[in-house]
């Protein structure tokens, strides 16, 4: 059925009526209509002051300043800060350059995830609702499902170790884990109290990890011409296989998939009116400028977990280690035995390692700096996971279920291992979770790049050739440094038998079938008229869509498809995309 959606309001989806020839059309996608439904998080919006004389205004800006600083504490999770402590006590300070790139990257991705959302007023997941097919959308959903479930276990994690730090091991691992349960709900009765109180809430918990690991850092005092270089100097001498195994998981931490669909959810909750190209642009500078002062904030809080680590593990052996805290009379000293061997360390083993040099004081606040970290993205997921399952299925549970159902999910894994195991598999458990974000992160890029280089989207502010060129061969790195990651750990960690490498090499041709299905996409939507596998019709189904001609959505009526040649696509202006 061919409707014609009008991308300028401000509440998109409204649709005007088919007559019943239209019913024959191609058209899918864009033009699918959903009814308007209430939306999570976003019962109000933050107004926007009127423009001033000036191109810039700082009043403007604090209006925008929000989704960046809640979408920058992904890059500040549990599981990024166990990659920064690793990243330290395996290369000291000559991975800093791979951190300082990864968070480039990640503004990238971000601006484009947030132009997504401000321009066409539909989040990510609401835009592959919209444009996907029924099978893939909810194959995507699913594995971007897995990502959140993913990411919420490593934040039960790392809260479940802060509370067993803060209370000096009174409250047991399984305590803290079924903890986690209970705060979520408490957390999230924040947000009846508005929405820039719940965003200042936030302020707060970064500005709390600013603090603790900015005090370790203080303390440490790492060598700061060393800092610099490993910052600007874009090599890795006398690295070893581990090294270059920890730069891969640090992109593989950093840029996280169901982040692209919170952000671009996010932007919404600003009062922008998209009927004017004006506000829309100003909208867009002022969101990246706040994502990129966000995501210097998170930056800068994990250069100081990699450096406090840098310089107090680095080849350090545990007989060391253990040698420092029986000197400081830390009865944590079993932790390290007598072995030669460097140590393995993890956010727990940190946290021992700074109360043994440098006093409880030091173990306390890292505890603390580790449970606002656990504390607020355990809030962003729970978002994430809201608007991905609102937008995908057009599925509208009241929070309180869709907590109860993920984090049930998360926790129950968790549970198990921190009652049966002890607490290095419990923390061990972020490797595998870094690999499974790895592998999620095709089926949010790739829908990113292909909606925002959509001429019928994002009409003047789709991507430009040379943005489209960028964000391509960024994606291909990326996705290719994942894809080396995933393969390392798993071939490392399967164990060797024919009915495993069967198993896998078909998971992973379904795994590949599925990406190329969706690099299909992509490249209708990059402007590429010869596409492999896809008849002329097909090939037309999509430009309409994708926009390799561009639809007037304002002024253009449905063209009557008993008027047009049979391969034609039908509800497109006759006008090429220049």
């Amino acid at each position: 059925m061919h409707q014609t959606v009008e991308l300028s309001s401000a509440t998109p989806g409204s649709s005007t009526s088919s007559s019943p020839n239209e019913e024959t059309n191609l058209t899918v996608g864009l033009h699918r209509h959903l009814s308007r439904k209430p939306e999570t998080y976003f019962d109000e919006k933050v107004p926007i002051p009127d423009a001033e004389s000036t191109k810039f205004s700082f009043r403007k800006l604090w209006a925008f300043t929000g989704p960046g600083f809640l979408m920058s504490i992904a890059y500040l999770d549990p599981g990024n800060i166990e990659s920064d402590l690793r990243s330290g006590s395996v290369a000291q300070f000559k991975l800093l350059w791979v951190l300082l790139s990864a968070h480039i990257v990640g503004l990238v991705l971000q601006r484009l995830s947030a132009r997504l959302g401000t321009v066409t007023g539909m989040h990510l997941a609401e835009v592959c609702n919209r444009e996907y097919p029924k099978l893939p959308r909810i194959i995507l959903w699913i594995m971007v499902e897995i990502a959140i479930i993913g990411s919420d276990m490593q934040e039960v994690i790392g809260t479940a170790i802060a509370l067993f730090l803060l209370s000096s091991g009174k409250i047991p691992l399984y305590g803290g884990v079924i903890i986690t349960i209970l705060d979520t709900f408490t957390f999230l009765l924040l947000d009846k109290y508005g929405l820039r109180k719940l965003e200042a809430f936030f302020g707060f918990l970064i500005i709390t990890m600013a603090i603790t690991f900015g005090y370790e850092y203080v303390i440490s005092a790492p060598d700061q011409k060393a800092v610099l270089a490993g910052l600007f100097i874009p090599y890795c001498k006398d690295c070893n296989y581990n090294a270059l195994l920890q730069a891969v998981g640090i992109v593989g931490a950093v840029i996280m998939p169901h982040n692209l669909y919170l952000h671009s959810a996010l932007v919404k909750s600003r009062d922008v009116d998209r009927s004017k190209h004006e506000e829309v642009k100003q909208a867009n500078m002022y969101f990246f400028i706040e994502a990129t002062i966000a995501l210097f904030c998170s930056f800068l809080i994990n250069l100081f977990v990699v450096s406090v680590f840098a310089q107090g593990l680095y080849a350090k052996t545990n007989i060391e280690i253990r040698n420092v805290c029986l000197a400081n009379d830390d009865q944590n000293y079993h932790l390290f035995d007598n072995s030669t061997e460097p140590v393995s360390a993890d956010i727990y083993i940190g946290g021992v390692f700074l109360g043994c040099q440098f006093g409880a004081a030091a173990l306390y606040i890292w505890g603390i700096g580790i449970l606002a970290a656990g504390q607020s993205s355990t809030m962003t997921g729970t978002y994430a996971g809201q608007f991905v399952m609102e937008g995908f299925l057009d599925l509208h549970w009241a929070r309180w279920k869709r907590v109860l159902l993920t984090r049930s999910i998360a926790i129950l894994p968790t549970v198990f291992v921190a009652v049966y195991r002890e607490i290095t598999d419990l923390t061990g458990m972020n490797d595998i979770l870094n690999v499974l974000q790895s592998m999620q992160l095709p089926f949010a890029l790739i829908p990113v790049l292909t909606f925002t280089s959509s001429a019928a989207l994002m009409k003047d502010f789709k991507n430009g050739v040379s943005l489209k060129a960028f964000t391509v061969i960024l994606a291909l790195v990326v996705l290719g440094i994942n894809a080396f990651f995933v393969f390392v750990y798993v071939k490392d960690v399967l164990p060797h038998s024919w009915l495993t490498y069967v198993l896998v090499t078909i998971a992973a041709l379904l795994y590949l079938v599925f990406i190329g299905y969706l690099a299909l996409f992509l490249l209708v939507s990059l402007g590429v008229t010869r596409v492999p596998f896809m008849s002329t019709r097909e090939r037309y189904n999509l430009e309409d869509t994708f926009g390799v001609a561009e639809i007037d959505f304002y002024n253009t009526p449905a063209p009557s498809s008993a008027n047009l040649p049979v391969d034609y696509p039908t509800g497109v202006a006759d006008k090429s995309e220049d």
